[in-house]
């Protein structure tokens, strides 16, 4: 999906990154432990897939997690928006109606979008999982993408 994301535009596309970087005030962790956090973040989608049935709950882990690992060389936010976006409609079963989708809404105002990264990175910080605000956020946007005639 990353190499998709960067096709054109970034040399290293669908490349895990091998070296420190920092995101604005975000350290993402060691780039060593990449692997082991795509593969825990992918089993974790995997494993809870039927376990709750909110249709943007695993789509705001999937935006949030990529972003806060920041596994690829170029093209991180991109990733976890096309991620986020596909596990929409996989819970859907279908791709969605709607002139402007779910990553075209979150490009044109990223404000919301940063805040509800920002307070589940402070929830992770303070030794607790929750997206919730990633996930109203995405439905309203999804809402929105919905009630929107083609």
């Amino acid at each position: 999906m990353n190499a998709a994301a960067v096709a054109n535009i970034a040399e290293f596309g669908g490349r895990f990154r091998e070296q420190p970087i920092y995101v604005s005030k975000h350290v993402p962790p060691h780039f060593k432990e990449v692997p082991t956090l795509v593969d825990q973040f992918i089993s974790l989608i995997h494993e809870n897939w039927d376990a709750n049935d909110h249709p943007t709950l695993l789509p705001a882990y999937a935006l949030w997690r990529l972003n806060w690992i920041h596994p690829f060389i170029e093209g991180n936010g991109r990733t976890a928006r096309a991620a986020c976006y596909y596990l929409i409609c996989l819970r859907q079963k279908a791709l969605l109606p709607g002139k402007k989708t779910v990553p075209e809404r979150i490009r044109d105002d990223r404000e919301p979008y940063y805040a509800a990264l920002q307070e589940a990175d402070r929830n992770w910080a303070d030794g607790q999982f929750n997206v919730d605000a990633l996930a109203e956020y995405l439905a309203r946007l999804l809402a929105d993408q919905l009630a929107e005639k083609p």
